[in-house]
């Protein structure tokens, strides 16, 4: 199918310069280019959670022992 683009005059010579560099025509350039778009706006980016951790995973956990009114205390002490 024909269509007809505008295209920014700097991007188009870049195009064309790699187009002859290449040997591929100007047009397999920008069906590769709307395929490479096409194809990540499919697939989101996965959000990775950042890792927290706070002391060594072996180690035992020193809250545990607090009470509910020590707990509490350390939650809020930099408040």
């Amino acid at each position: 199918m024909k269509t007809t683009l505008d295209i920014q005059d700097a991007l188009l010579l870049r195009a064309k310069r790699l187009s002859k560099r290449t040997g591929r025509p100007l047009r397999a350039l920008v069906e590769e280019g709307l395929r490479q778009v096409l194809s990540s706006a499919e697939q989101p980016a996965r959000y990775a959670l950042p890792d927290c951790s706070v002391g060594e995973p072996n180690e035992p956990n020193p809250l545990e022992s607090l009470s509910w009114q020590d707990l509490r205390e350390e939650i809020y002490a930099g408040r």
